[in-house]
């Protein structure tokens, strides 16, 4: 098991982040992936949606993509929304970016420690079972 990332960890993160990949975004507004897409771009980032179901259609302003490389900008964090078992095809897509991101991001009760020890031995940050709302409050961070 990794160490739960620090407060610091997690305030560099988020205050450094621009750009957002949520991967398994809900064009529902009940479901928490839609409440936290909308935070964090009260928060001044740009969250790009990405969900095969409703690629082509438009959640909170953006356009919906069906893959982490169908994303228009470069993406500082990819914040998961998805079960813990997809996590190693997860990983998977983030290593075959081009240009990765350089966060990975599970939300709540999304762990896979495999996958993240991979992402991690590949450079990335990752932060599992977390979520960066939840975070942002508890760290009484400032607006952006």
């Amino acid at each position: 098991m990794v160490s739960a990332p620090t407060d610091a960890l997690i305030t560099d993160i988020l205050t450094g982040t621009k750009t957002v990949a949520c991967l398994g975004a809900s064009v529902n507004p009940a479901r928490a992936s839609y409440g936290v897409m909308a935070f964090l771009q009260g928060k001044g980032m740009r969250v790009i949606p990405v969900n095969p179901a409703y690629a082509g259609q438009t959640m909170l302003g953006e356009g919906v993509v069906d893959s982490l490389a169908a994303c228009p900008v470069a993406i500082d964090m990819v914040d998961v929304f998805r079960r813990a078992d997809a996590m190693p095809d997860v990983v998977d897509e983030v290593l075959g970016l081009t240009d990765r991101p350089r966060v990975l991001w599970t939300q709540l009760d999304v762990v896979h420690d495999t996958a993240a020890q991979r992402a991690r031995a590949a450079g990335l940050t990752v932060v599992q079972d977390r979520c960066p709302k939840i975070e942002w409050a508890r760290l009484g961070l400032a607006r952006l």
